[in-house]
Parts: C-alpha cells; sequence; structure tokens
C-alpha cells in the first residue's frame, strides 16, 4: 500500500506537509515533541487497511513552514484545520505526548473532530513532578535564534522532559541526536501546546463532549500514568485504557494501538 504526500496552506502561510495511506474514514495523527511525520508512519500503516490514516510535519518540521515564528498555540490549531479540511471537513485525530495536548486544543477550538485518542498527555498534576522552570520557553526561543539547535534539543529535554542529565548525554552520543536536532526549531510550540507550567488544564477539558479515549502503558514513567488518569478524570464520559507492558515509545512498536484505535474509531 503506497502513501501519497502532499502540502497544504496554513491560515497565515505556512505550507504543512501532509502523508495520507490507506482507505475509509480519515484519522490525523499529531506526533509530539521531537516528532515528524515520519515516526506516525508504523502506527498509519497498521491503520490503513481500515482508515486513512493522515500523518502530518507540525509546523517547523521536516517539510512544513513557519511563516510567522510566533509559537502561538493558535497557529498549530490553524494547521490542524487545514490538515482536517484536506481529510474531507472532518475527522478523528489521535495524538501522542504534545500532539495528544493539541488535539485538544483543536476540540477546544471547535474544530470538526468527530472523536479523539490521547497517548500519554504530559502534564503537572497531583504533584506527580515538579514544574518545568518559567523561562524555559523564552530561553528555548533565544537559542533557536542563535541557530543553537543543540543546546535548544538539551534544555528541552532536560529542564523542560526532566530527562536526567545522564541519559541526555547517551543520546547526544547516538545517531538519534541528528534527528532530534533537527526538529529543535519547533520546540517552543510543544512547550506553548503543553503551558509553561504543564499543569493539567482541568477546567477547560471539563468543557469537553468529543468522545474520547485516553491511553498510558504501565511501563511509562510514573508521572505520565498520573497524567493520564487525571485527564481521563477531568473529560465527561471519556474512557481510560492502560496498555500492559507499553510506555511513552510505543510509535516505535506501535501494533498494540491498532486493535484499541481501531474498536474506538469504529464504534466510538
Amino acid at each position: 500500500m503506497t502513501s501519497s504526500v502532499t502540502t497544504v496552506r496554513s491560515a497565515d502561510g505556512s505550507e504543512i506537509t501532509v502523508e495520507a495511506i490507506g482507505s475509509g474514514a480519515p484519522i490525523v495523527l499529531i506526533g509530539g515533541a521531537f516528532n515528524d511525520r515520519s515516526t506516525v508512519t508504523g502506527l498509519a500503516a497498521t491503520l490503513a487497511p481500515h482508515f486513512t490514516a493522515i500523518g502530518y510535519d507540525r509546523r517547523g518540521r521536516g517539510g512544513s513552514t513557519d511563516a510567522t515564528g510566533k509559537f502561538a498555540v493558535e497557529s498549530e490549531v490553524e494547521d490542524l484545520a487545514a490538515v482536517i479540511e484536506y481529510a474531507g471537513g472532518a475527522a478523528a485525530v489521535f495524538g501522542h505526548s504534545s500532539g495528544a495536548a493539541l488535539a485538544l486544543e483543536g476540540v477546544l477550538a471547535g474544530l470538526p473532530i468527530d472523536k479523539v485518542a490521547l497517548y500519554e498527555i504530559p502534564a503537572v498534576v497531583d504533584g506527580n513532578r515538579p514544574e518545568p522552570p518559567a523561562e524555559v520557553f523564552d530561553r528555548l526561543v533565544a537559542l533557536i535564534a542563535a541557530g543553537d539547535r543543540d543546546s535548544a534539543a538539551e534544555l528541552f529535554l532536560t529542564e523542560q522532559v526532566q530527562v536526567p542529565a545522564p541519559v541526555v548525554e547517551g543520546m547526544r552520543n547516538s545517531p538519534v541526536w541528528e534527528f532530534l536536532c533537527a526538529q529543535a526549531p519547533s520546540l517552543p510550540y510543544d512547550v506553548a501546546v503543553c503551558g509553561p507550567s504543564m499543569r493539567l488544564q482541568t477546567d477547560r477539558y471539563a468543557t469537553i463532549a468529543t468522545p474520547t479515549l485516553v491511553i498510558n502503558g504501565d511501563q511509562t514513567t510514573p508521572w505520565m500514568q498520573t497524567a493520564s488518569k487525571a485527564l481521563a478524570a477531568a473529560i465527561p464520559g471519556s474512557r481510560h485504557v492502560v496498555l500492559p507492558g507499553e510506555d511513552h515509545n510505543i510509535l516505535n512498536q506501535p501494533a498494540p494501538l491498532e486493535p484499541l484505535l481501531r474498536e474506538f474509531f469504529v464504534r466510538g
């Protein structure tokens, strides 16, 4: 089964690269920080026998441009709106990590999202982890303006996500580091969509009426498990599923998601 790649134009003129595979009802797949459309191709392939799976490069990543560089959540919501319009005017949405936060912003903005599935939103709730320093966003913007992608990637990982420094150093000395640095110019969007404090926006999410599936793995970091549980509790009528043996890197081996998402997106 072959995929098709095209570009759509967002409201501010940014060009967003979109890749679709399969046939049937459309599902838009949104990756998180350091992800471009290539990181959701495995999941797209597992869904393609049943749906039209659509991945895209969030602005400033891969083949997508960023016409304004304002790092505003509204810009990414407009991008998602353009992708949904390309999909036929309405679609289901799956979001991973900060992509889950973006999917929720799309729902809250009233985009034509039929159903939404969310995997491990990164959020602070009930003291599950310390809040990141308030100035991370501004420091990231400054590093990107200076062309220092390496330091931007390190800052995001160590202070925003709180990956231990020795682990980050190991990543720096591995082949994956080049890929991470390539996505670094878009990291302020990940901070913006999750909120500088990363606090779970319980009051806002309590207004959601869209059918919602919240997922996490039982091997992921404890604070993300807590966040998923709290998110499911905040969204009325949502369903919460814990996948045994899975962690935050599920997009690398997405097969366990396929039956769960297929059942949810077909039946709700």
